[in-house]
Order: C-alpha cells, then structure tokens, then sequence
C-alpha cells in the first residue's frame, strides 16, 4: 500500500506539472493493485455446504470472471462424486479443472479396488492428503465437500489450497463456506442456519444465503446452482440472482 500511494502521489504531482508521469504512475499503479490481487480471487465465485435434519446442501454461485471482467455467467463449480457425495471447487478455474479430473481417477481406482463407494469422511481425506502433497507448488483451490454418510448422517468439509481440513460442529456451526465472498457467506449463514432443517426449509435457507451474500461481492454472482442431498434423491435447483 506504501507503494500504491507514494505512485499516486507522483502521478498526481506529473500531473500538475503536465508530463507524462501520470500517465505512467496510473499504469504502475494499476499494474501493482493488479499483481497484489491473490491468485485464488482470479476467477472469482463463492461455494457454500449447509447440514439438515438427515440432508445435505451445496450451492455455488455461476459467475466465470477474469478479475473484474465477467466472461460467462453458468460455470459449474459443484461436481457429482457419487449419489450422496458432492464437491465443490473455488479458486483459479484452470486448477479446478485438473484437480476434478484427479479426483475422478482416484475415486476410479478406489471403486475397482473396494468395489463400494467411497466414505465421505474418507473422500475429505483423500482430498486433504491430494492437496498437502502438492503443498510446495499448490492447486489454487478451495474445495468443499457436501455428502451423508452411511447412516444418513451429514458431512461437510472444507480446506484451505494446501489441505488444511475445517470440520464444522454440527449442532452449532452446520455450514462452511469458500471462495472470494466467503466473508459475506458466512455472515448470512451465521444469521439463518439452524439445526434440523428438513429438505425444503434447508434449500430455502441456503439459497438465501447465497445471493444475499453473492450481492455483496463483486467477483461473484449471476445467479446459482444449489443442490440438496437426501437419503432417496438429489434436488437440484438453479436460482435466478442479480444480473448485474
């Protein structure tokens, strides 16, 4: 920041004196706010999971953006592991991309090998030790992960880009949240989540919560993709937001 105003105060004084400094302190400027900008926040988008009453919910926001500029408005972000698992992935796109696709081989091996489908507090796991091991030259991503396990019980994670797991209490804290609104999410969670929330009550709640808190950030937004994990079925749903 000491630099950002020590080009701005020069590039106000060449202006004064009319040379072209302030053109090129703009630009420095510009330039430097650009490169202070992390690199997870590229991309931009928000994800959050939420816990019911024997049910689940994940929701992501659809915005696709290079920093400021939005490119697409229906990028997906929440990817299907199995019937009662679901991940969702924030952070630099690219590194989205690859990183599902090694899940996918994984969780393809373990299936041939185990012939069952895969725990969700193993699949939390297994993405935590994916992301550790590469911890020297990072995915820049931020996953969350939204599934019931074998008793119908819910299970949320989510982690940081080097592996970090964040397991919430359920009784108290039954959400987690990720990606350049996870302030705002967080926020609105803390204000409208209860335990027990059954299936319909659940999907309202997280919704509300992700465009409220999508509409406090500008990298994210443009509607969203929510769905709610259930013993029987996946509801899924696509909200209508702010297209601005």
């Amino acid at each position: 920041w000491g630099v950002l105003l020590g080009l701005r105060c020069s590039a106000i004084a060449g202006h004064r004196s009319g040379c072209c400094e302030y053109q090129v302190g703009l630009l420095l400027a510009a330039s430097l706010t650009a490169l202070w900008q992390s690199i997870t926040e590229y991309n931009g988008g928000g994800i959050l999971a939420m816990a019911g009453k024997n049910c689940v919910a994940i929701a992501s926001d659809r915005r696709y953006g290079v920093q400021f500029q939005t490119m697409a408005t229906d990028k997906n972000k929440l990817y299907k592991m199995h019937d009662k698992l679901y991940i969702g992935l924030a952070g630099l796109a690219t590194d989205q991309a690859t990183f599902h696709e090694k899940l996918k081989f994984r969780l393809s091996m373990y299936s041939l090998r185990e012939e069952r489908d895969i725990k969700p507090a193993s699949f939390g796991k297994l993405v935590s030790t994916l992301l550790y091991e590469r911890r020297f030259g990072p995915y820049f991503v931020e996953p969350v992960i939204a599934g019931l396990d074998s008793s119908n019980e819910p299970y949320l994670f989510a982690s940081d880009f080097i592996g970090a797991p964040l397991i919430p209490d359920m009784d108290s804290n039954g959400f987690v949240v990720a990606g350049t609104s996870s302030e705002q999410l967080f926020g609105m969670c803390e204000s409208m989540w209860r335990p027990g929330l059954e299936p319909e009550e659940l999907f309202e709640t997280i919704s509300q919560c992700l465009l409220a808190g999508s509409d406090r950030d500008c990298l994210s937004g443009w509607g969203g993709t929510v769905h709610v994990i259930c013993p029987d079925k996946v509801i899924t749903r696509t909200l209508r937001g702010r297209m601005d």
